[in-house]
């Protein structure tokens, strides 16, 4: 998942602060390649594309042809001409009201992001003290809003640890897992042991049983977001346009194998009809460790994918509120009240309003029986209102291109226009397909499913920002303490 972009950034940079910058400090293409790596790629996406076995490359391979590298090189070419992140890239391709809408979404698709996260830390957790528990509304509901308000609270007190977990996480949480995963499979299978998946060639492509059996790519585009996020730091090159390409083939790469390998091993081992969408994972450690005799290993490698799911829970808390924050105060769309800082310099207000809605949500758990359900639907509403700020973005570029085609840019993408128009179709299609009820989660009725998804659109994504621009005042506005606050 990507971090927001602090937008107001004129990209006007002091004197001094040139003269004080190493001339060393530029970045080799094979790092930006992990920073690339280490903020899309997780195992939380695994289990629901382990359910479909050996099509699951086709399920994470068509994504990244039409979404992932449209999205990185766009933003790539956005990032080396214009600071301040998709904000200023929407409002100077589009207007500044859009630019808000676009930056909004960044922010409220997190409403819905984090409790399918802390869903996912719920059943994992469960693993660690009871597993019965992963299939209990309520107990997910409990955890959700107990670690939500507990990072709440490291948030406001200005921790500066945070950026350290996530990176840590990375290693901890996704590679060792991920990598033991894979290789207990691979032995699994060497013992002679069947796959619980077919792994023949006839299996290569999901089976067609209407539109709704390709719903679940649709939870592929968000799990490679965040390129927008990445791109900023083209300018850190020292060869921005041979370079980048070189990163993203490379973070390419590595995302479709960490993305993979590890669902293919959890299809090795775990029934399709069994497959938890948010329990998958330690599903698949638990039963590798019984069938090597080291089920205690379990709980320790629960907490080490807790751990990596927190520290990125704990980065993007303030990150995408701090955008909202500096936005509002520039144009006055947030009252004062949810402007206002405490001593810590953190936007404590913010993060309770979005506290108190992602409290109501994650009731939902509490309510729905399937847990697995729940979380599917929440994963789909995070989706379509984030695919609101890649579909402003792709328009944008365009636009850039060509009202401001002479504008300074350290890298200029080939194709853009195609780029462009591949990547605005991908992200159209795969908000049409969201509403459609996946066939995985019963006979429910697609109607009560339609209302659901596109209720969270309209209400969170489009309704919530109109009225602020609408209702704002004046009065609301102070540039001079939104200037300060992005020194």
């Amino acid at each position: 998942m990507s971090s927001v972009d602090v937008p107001g950034d004129s990209g006007a940079v002091p004197k001094a602060a040139v003269a004080a910058k190493p001339a060393t400090a530029w970045i080799s293409w094979v790092a930006l390649a992990f920073m690339i790596t280490s903020s899309v790629a997780s195992l939380r996406s695994s289990p629901s594309m382990a359910v479909y076995g050996l099509a699951a490359i086709f399920l994470y391979v068509v994504p990244a042809i039409v979404f992932l590298l449209p999205t990185a090189m766009v933003s790539a070419e956005l990032a080396s001409g214009w600071s301040g992140g998709v904000y200023n890239w929407v409002s100077q391709g589009l207007s500044k009201p859009l630019g808000f809408l676009a930056v909004w979404c960044q922010f409220a698709m997190t409403i819905f992001y984090y409790p399918t996260l802390l869903a996912f830390v719920a059943s994992t957790f469960a693993y660690v003290i009871n597993p019965e528990l992963a299939g209990s509304g309520l107990y997910t509901a409990i955890v959700i809003v107990v670690v939500y308000w507990a990072g709440v609270w490291v948030s406001s007190q200005g921790t500066k640890t945070v950026a350290g977990l996530s990176s840590a996480g990375l290693v901890i949480g996704t590679l060792i897992p991920g990598t033991v995963l894979i290789l207990l499979g691979m032995v699994f299978l060497g013992q002679g042991n069947p796959s619980a998946a077919p792994m023949d060639a006839a299996h290569i492509l999901p089976p067609w049983a209407g539109i709704a059996s390709l719903v679940l790519i649709v939870n592929n585009f968000l799990s490679y977001s965040g390129m927008e996020m990445n791109a900023v730091h083209v300018s850190s090159l020292k060869n921005p346009a041979r370079d980048f390409p070189r990163s993203m083939f490379l973070a390419v790469g590595l995302v479709l194998l960490i993305f993979i390998l590890p669902a293919l091993a959890i299809s090795w081992v775990v029934p399709a009809d069994s497959t938890s969408l948010t329990a998958g994972v330690m599903q698949a450690f638990d039963t590798m460790f019984a069938h090597f005799s080291v089920q205690w290993l379990t709980p320790v490698f629960g907490l080490m994918i807790i751990a990596a799911s927190l520290g990125g829970m704990l980065t993007w808390l303030a990150g995408p509120s701090k955008g909202v924050l500096m936005i509002s105060r520039e144009e006055g769309w947030l009252p004062p009240s949810l402007q206002k800082l405490n001593k810590h310099g953190i936007q404590q207000n913010i993060l309770v309003a979005q506290g108190v809605v992602t409290t109501v949500i994650a009731l939902l758990y509490a309510f729905i029986p399937d847990v697995s359900s729940a979380y599917w639907i929440l994963s789909v509403i995070t989706t379509q209102i984030y695919l609101i700020v890649y579909l402003l973005m792709f328009v944008a570029a365009v636009r850039l291109r060509k009202t401001q085609p002479d504008h300074p840019r350290g890298f200029r993408a080939p194709a853009l226009g195609l780029l462009c128009v591949v990547g605005f179709l991908a992200s159209a299609a795969a908000m049409i397909i969201g509403f459609v009820p996946p066939s995985q989660f019963g006979s429910g009725n697609p109607l009560v499913y339609v209302l659901i998804v596109g209720g969270g659109l309209i209400l969170v994504g489009l309704a919530v920002p109109y009225l602020l621009i609408k209702l704002s005042r004046p009065s609301w506005r102070d540039p001079e303490r939104a200037a300060a606050e992005g020194e």
